[in-house]
């Protein structure tokens, strides 16, 4: 969720005393910084409320900002992902790996891509646990997560290694 105001001020609006360098540090782990480059007035420029004037990737991105900003030790992102188009996804997972070195990241996604990193996945099917290892283990032992993985992703990705 956005607030009206100035990108900035969603960005700190979690952490009031953010420096501009953490700001801008957490816009560009985010991916937001390239959109925020393009507008005229860049971190200042207005957000409507509820970020009406922003697209829904957009959206989520300043929102992901705001969290880093904030720098919890624990972050919860619910769907917080599903608006990024695939590369874009990529490239946050990657910055928010560093970004969140030593902290507690739970993500609740629809998306096999999104986690098939993570250290634990856990496969819930109408509310009851079906599954839980890592991406790996679940290609091999979980019904549920295979179907949903070959759904989602290329023969080459759905490869099982024999390890």
């Amino acid at each position: 969720m956005l607030f009206s105001g100035t990108i900035e001020e969603n960005i700190a609006y979690g952490n009031p005393n953010a420096t501009q360098e953490e700001i801008f540090r957490a816009a560009a782990t985010a991916q937001a910084l390239e959109f925020i480059k393009e507008l005229e007035q860049k971190f200042k420029s207005s957000v409507s409320q509820a970020g009406s004037n922003f697209s829904g990737g957009q959206k989520q991105r300043l929102a992901i900002a705001r969290a880093l900003a904030k720098n919890p030790e624990l972050y919860l992102f619910d769907d917080s992902f599903s608006a990024l188009d695939f590369k874009t996804d990529a490239a946050l997972r990657n910055a928010l790996r560093q970004e969140t070195q030593g902290k507690t990241v739970i993500i609740v996604t629809q998306r096999i891509g999104t986690i098939m990193d993570a250290d634990k996945i856990i496969v819930i099917e109408s509310g009851k646990i079906v599954g839980q290892g890592k991406h790996q283990e679940l290609l091999k032992t979980c019904k549920v997560y295979q179907e949903i993985a070959a759904s989602q992703l290329s023969p080459e990705e759905l490869k099982i290694d024999s390890k």
